[in-house]
């Protein structure tokens, strides 16, 4: 059984976590353009990152979806219904509706595969010749942000499933010559403690972005850390209202941003500075180029602005290039954003 009731759980405000802006700004910038690829979050424990996570939705504005579909689906949208929702209206019926929020499906570490995928029920198929399917975890997922802590440690099997999942935006069951299909596009968000291990390459050039987190060195920063979560735990309701108005700004921030993106508009300069940084640095194939071109144009959403400037694309290298790059042994996957601007100025 899968528990999606999330409502009576008081998520610690987006906007009162400290520091960790590369994070959040990762985070916001897959919300503004799922497009982008999700992101993969990096860093010791207690550095805020399953809170992020978990917090980012309280900023969304509500949505229209179909009621009682498993799929949450855009009523809207026929070519990103499910098989139930297009065959109702294929024969002239209304779909219901009503206001929903995108929400965090958890997929734990210890899954396994029928819980991840679903199941089909082979016995009701080969008595009534009917696909009884038993949605798991990547139905849920389906417009929603799916959020894997300690991704590093899942099983081989279990990420193949989210691969080619992730890839095709589709999740494909088959059980003994039955097969089923159904929609599955989210939002790919993992976090990661690399002290416990490392993440296999095919699955983090999936991830458009990765972001490596530390805990706060600044000694004001990380009193007040201590002093916000004090406050949270002793009230959370209190603490939470007092950010209304920082998560109600960002909440505009984002819905200005999500209008604007398909406006936003880059020159050649911006295409043949990403691409030669790509070739310089010793980039695989072309995901990272087309990853940074989505992301710069984001960012640019983002600030308010339709036109990507050379400074969003120097942004947007840093959360795309680092994860990608050839690597010698022991050699971390770092690269200073001051190496992208002497590129960029070259």
């Amino acid at each position: 059984m899968i528990n999606l009731n999330t409502e009576s759980i008081k998520n610690y405000p987006f906007t009162a976590i400290v520091g960790q802006e590369e994070m959040k700004k990762a985070l916001l910038l897959n919300i503004i353009n799922p497009a982008i690829g999700g992101v993969l979050i990096r860093g010791e424990k207690g550095t805020g990152k399953s809170t992020a996570v978990r917090s980012i939705v309280d900023l969304l504005p509500s949505r229209i979806e179909t009621k009682n579909c498993t799929f949450s689906c855009d009523p809207l949208e026929l070519s990103k219904m499910c098989e139930e929702c297009r065959s109702k209206v294929s024969i002239g019926e209304k779909l219901e509706t009503r206001k929903g929020k995108m929400r965090v499906i958890e997929l734990p570490i210890n899954a396994t595969e029928d819980r991840v995928a679903g199941t089909l029920d082979i016995q009701t198929a080969i008595k009534r010749g009917e696909k009884k399917f038993e949605p798991g975890i990547l139905a849920f997922a389906n417009r929603n942000i799916l959020y894997i802590d300690e991704i590093n440690l899942l099983e081989d099997h279990i990420v193949d499933i989210l691969l080619d999942a992730a890839a095709m935006g589709v999740n494909n069951i088959e059980r003994e010559g039955i097969s089923y299909a159904h929609l599955s596009r989210f939002i790919l968000v993992g976090t990661m403690n690399p002290e416990e291990g490392d993440i296999r390459p095919q699955l983090i050039d999936r991830f458009g972005l990765v972001v490596d987190v530390i805990g706060e060195k600044n000694n004001e920063n990380r009193i007040e850390v201590i002093n916000r979560r004090m406050r949270y735990e002793n009230d959370p309701e209190a603490f939470i209202k007092s950010f209304e108005r920082e998560n109600a700004a960002l909440t505009e921030k984002i819905i200005n941003a999500k209008n604007i993106l398909s406006q936003v508009t880059y020159g050649d300069d911006i295409l043949e500075a990403t691409v030669e940084i790509c070739i310089k640095l010793g980039l695989d194939g072309h995901r990272g180029d087309i990853t940074a071109i989505k992301a710069a144009a984001t960012i640019a959403a983002f600030n308010g602005r339709t036109i990507v400037t050379k400074e969003d694309l120097a942004e947007a290298l840093k959360f795309v290039i680092p994860h990608r790059m050839r690597k010698r042994p022991f050699e971390e996957g770092s690269l200073d954003i001051a190496v992208i601007h002497e590129l960029l100025e070259s």
